[in-house]
């Protein structure tokens, strides 16, 4: 009788399997329900971190919930900028003329004529700073050249806001400054101290203007109005809560910029439907991670969760204060039994009629809606140490153990086998034998 190793090695693996599969199938189950939660924990996280990072946009300083704006009645003119503050109403602006920056060339020079000594003074309104003439020379070819005065200017430590640049034109290299501001005060001046009064001191009292530095002069009230002005062409709170950046001179007898300032309902409707779209977003991601299942449905992988259950309690409770007398449900933002939130148009757009002020208190006064549920939040979402997080790592330490348990059960299942197939090498081994005894009789 010829042993069949086959045979033997494909018993060895049955009865091997058999003696571990209970343990495996445990073992299997322990690790996809493992794997199911860090998955939905990644997913809770990120839901939570959108959420978080919604609330910290409209709580941003430089974002309000109550929107004003302009409308201007001619493009072209000037942009505005509406805050919180801005009162109602129209207002007439005549631009006289633009803020300008102080520009000049510096003409007629060539590399060398610049002195090798004494010094340049350059000055804007009350400020200064002086170049020494004997330390420009970068290449040291014992001369100076244009490239190294402006070199030497534009990175000079104390430059008040100087810059220097060359033009070039049919062979002809021109030594431009300009100031970096706009204004009268920012107005450029040149004087030189113990040079040689040739080339270099000519050229610079021959300079040519190209721009002046002036300040902007608006009138309010048209044309003949109260005059202002501003050494920008941005009018930071021109009147109180608009700022306005002016972009073109009027010509006399031009009508007037007319500037209306009113609330933007529907803008202010959009960032109250911004928070509530992100809070239903979030609550949406709970329902499915915590849905209990049933005959149709299948069970969420956070079914029952206590952070989930904490979450929604908080979030319920913030979305239920009262903030400096006013709640969402005096603005027509009302919660379902799912925690879920919707905007009565009507209610919302009376109610901000009539106190537009408490709306944005509610939102975004210090301790109001925003800050709380950020403040929640937080906990949760933190990079460091949050909640989730700490979570996360659990999970991972408890998927890593798995790993251990499955090495522990592949050397179980080799010791059976091992086992089995010698016992069955054994059992072919003594029939073959027994078969061959047989024959000689």
């Amino acid at each position: 009788m010829a042993i069949d190793s086959d045979y033997i090695k494909q018993q060895a693996t049955q009865l091997a399997n058999y003696e571990v599969q209970s343990a495996l199938a445990k073992a299997n189950r322990t690790e996809a329900r493992y794997k199911a939660q860090l998955s939905a924990v990644t997913t809770l996280e990120s839901s939570l971190r959108t959420f978080g990072s919604a609330v910290k946009g409209l709580k941003s300083l430089t974002s309000n919930m109550l929107v004003n704006s302009a409308a201007l009645s001619h493009e072209g003119i000037a942009t505005a900028s509406v805050g919180l503050k801005a009162i109602q109403g129209s207002y007439d602006f005549f631009v006289e003329q633009l803020a300008s920056r102080h520009q000049f060339s510096i003409e007629g020079l060539q590399d060398g004529d610049i002195d090798t000594s004494g010094s340049l003074t350059i000055g804007q309104g009350d400020k200064s700073f002086t170049i020494d003439l004997s330390t420009i020379d970068n290449n040291e070819d014992g001369s100076n050249s244009l490239a190294e005065l402006a070199s030497a200017i534009n990175k000079a430590s104390d430059n008040t806001g100087v810059k220097a640049t060359l033009v070039r034109s049919n062979g002809q290299v021109s030594l431009v400054l300009a100031s970096e501001k706009t204004g009268a005060d920012n107005a450029i001046t040149l004087s030189t101290s113990n040079t040689s009064g040739g080339a270099f001191d000519t050229a610079l009292t021959n300079r040519r203007e190209l721009s002046q530095a002036q300040d902007a002069k608006v009138r309010l009230g048209g044309e003949g109005g109260m005059e202002l002005t501003n050494a920008s062409n941005t009018f930071n709170e021109i009147i109180d809560g608009v700022s306005l950046t002016f972009t073109k001179a009027h010509k006399p007898g031009d009508q007037p910029l007319t500037v209306g300032i009113d609330q933007d309902k529907t803008a202010t409707k959009e960032k109250a439907q911004s928070f509530v779209t992100a809070l239903n977003t979030l609550m949406s991601s709970f329902d499915t991670l915590t849905a209990s299942g049933g005959e149709n449905g299948t069970r969420g992988p956070l079914a029952g969760d206590s952070s989930i259950r904490a979450i929604e309690n908080m979030l319920n409770q913030a979305l239920r204060g009262n903030y400096g007398g006013a709640t969402l449900m005096d603005f027509g933002i009302t919660s379902d039994r799912n925690g879920k939130l919707t905007i009565d148009s009507d209610r919302f757009e009376k109610a901000l009629a009539e106190k537009p002020e408490a709306f944005e208190k509610l939102f975004k006064d210090k301790g109001g809606l925003l800050e709380t549920i950020d403040k929640s939040i937080t906990p949760y979402t933190n990079s460091a140490n949050g909640v989730m997080k700490t979570r996360k790592e659990s999970l991972n330490l408890m998927l890593r153990r798995m790993d251990d348990q499955f090495d522990n059960l592949q050397k179980q299942y080799d010791n059976y086998y091992s086992r089995y197939l010698k016992q069955y090498t054994s059992m072919m081994q003594t029939m073959s034998a027994m078969e061959s005894t047989f024959g000689m009789f």
